[in-house]
């Protein structure tokens, strides 16, 4: 596949962010002082695994759902944890939405190929909009045949390679 013509999509609350417990809210990690938030870990993996898909990607744009306060939350998180030099995504590629629906506008308009969320709601909303959707970390209910379940970064990456045809070492 020509990485020209992909693009990829990655979830930040319980994807690129972890510390919260299988079924809570998103963003339940940026609740305490900001000293709490900062030590917040990063999901296991992730900077790691986006490091190395970063490149095969035209881009890869960071999409989140959540208001005004944990957006600022975030971005000082993801600064504060190096993401831009751990993973090679731009600190410009970062969106945010106030419903987790609106993200497929933002697929649409970035022209997102492969996309990495772990709410089944997202991807319901981007049926249509993006060919590749991996549905990340534990999950409630076994996923539909529609959305590929990954519950780890390593499955997530090994998933994501194969959807480029790349052969698994």
């Amino acid at each position: 596949m020509n990485a020209a013509r992909i693009r990829l999509g990655v979830d930040i609350g319980r994807v690129i962010i972890g510390g919260t417990a299988p079924g809570g809210g998103d963003t339940q990690f940026f609740s305490g002082d900001t000293a709490k938030m900062l030590a917040t870990p990063a999901v296991p993996g992730a900077f790691e695994a986006l490091a190395r898909l970063a490149p095969r990607f035209e881009q890869v744009w960071l999409v989140s759902k959540c208001g005004e306060r944990v957006q600022r939350h975030t971005r000082q998180w993801l600064d504060h944890h190096d993401c831009v030099a751990r993973t090679g995504i731009p600190r410009e590629h970062l969106r945010f939405c106030l419903q987790r629906a609106d993200k497929a506008g933002h697929c649409a308009e970035l022209g997102i190929t492969h996309f990495v969320d772990d709410k089944l709601d997202v991807h319901q909303a981007l049926r249509g909009i993006v060919a590749h959707r991996f549905l990340f970390g534990p999950q409630p209910a076994p996923a539909p045949a529609w959305v590929q379940h990954v519950g780890t970064w390593p499955a997530a990456e090994a998933a994501i390679l194969r959807s480029l045809g790349v052969a698994l070492v």
